[in-house]
């Protein structure tokens, strides 16, 4: 039985990028929406960069209109685009993007955030990711203190504590949390299918990979030549949920570290 926030809970998940949320955690974020959860994705960037044979204008146009497909075959109630140009957060002021996630958290006021653990950053060669990651976790604390932006008080915004703290990686050093998507694994599939745009540069990508070891893999070519990326999403997609779930003794699965009551909830009597 999985354990999620509790029905009609506001659920925040603040991504890099339009693609993360059903990369990393679509199943989870379905099953949630499914528990009557009101889930609202906070996109930081304009995912400009991400396509082949666009400009960045149709790029921006086309990515954002694949992230709302996507988000509503996953149950996402609400999406807020913050559009800074994406793959150049390494650049950007963290404290520019804590500020952001504070505000939108006094906002919207979750029980739980979903996000980048900043302690999984072992193979993880985004940048976007892990700048997002730090400030997230900065934000934490920073959006419970009265002293850190007041000016958002004006705006009759109140400091606020997000009660758990859910964080997935390309690799956690720590799981504490599988999530059985069994039921949910063909919404995921589906959601990384609307990611055309995104997903063909990634075709692009692996092409270009296999150009370089002098190698020709059919399937990349066929889905390249015809357009139709499924076959490959849906191969790649249930590969890795079903590896994750063998960990664990299911079907399909996404792990996270969820941290309840900033970490103290033993020391209150209130379950981890």
């Amino acid at each position: 039985m999985n354990s999620f926030p509790p029905t009609g809970s506001r659920v925040l998940v603040i991504v890099a990028h339009a693609d993360d949320p059903t990369l990393f955690c679509g199943g989870t974020i379905k099953a949630m929406s499914e528990q009557d959860c009101r889930i609202t994705i906070l996109r930081v960037t304009d995912d400009r960069f991400d396509s082949v044979d666009l400009d960045a204008d149709a790029t921006i146009r086309r990515n954002r209109s694949e992230f709302e497909q996507a988000a509503g075959l996953l149950g996402v109630s609400d999406l807020v685009d913050l559009d800074y140009h994406t793959d150049t957060l390494g650049d950007a002021s963290e404290l520019g993007l804590r500020e952001r996630f504070i505000y939108h958290v006094r906002r919207i006021r979750p029980y739980a955030v979903i996000s980048y653990d900043p302690y999984g950053a072992y193979g993880e060669d985004n940048q976007d990711h892990i700048r997002v990651a730090a400030a997230v976790d900065e934000m934490y604390w920073t959006a419970q203190f009265d002293k850190h932006h007041p000016e958002h008080f004006d705006e009759g915004l109140e400091p606020h504590g997000v009660f758990e703290r859910w964080y997935f990686a390309r690799r956690l050093t720590e799981v504490t949390t599988p999530v059985d998507i069994s039921t949910t694994i063909e919404a995921k599939v589906e959601a990384v299918v609307a990611h055309e745009t995104m997903m063909r540069n990634m075709v692009h990508q692996l092409r270009l990979q296999a150009r370089t070891a002098g190698l020709t893999v059919p399937d990349l070519e066929t889905a390249w030549e015809s357009g139709d990326l499924r076959p490959i999403i849906d191969r790649v997609v249930r590969a890795g949920a079903a590896s994750t779930g063998m960990r664990h003794g299911l079907g399909f699965a996404e792990e996270f570290r969820v941290v309840r009551f900033g970490g103290l909830g033993p020391l209150f009597g209130i379950g981890a």
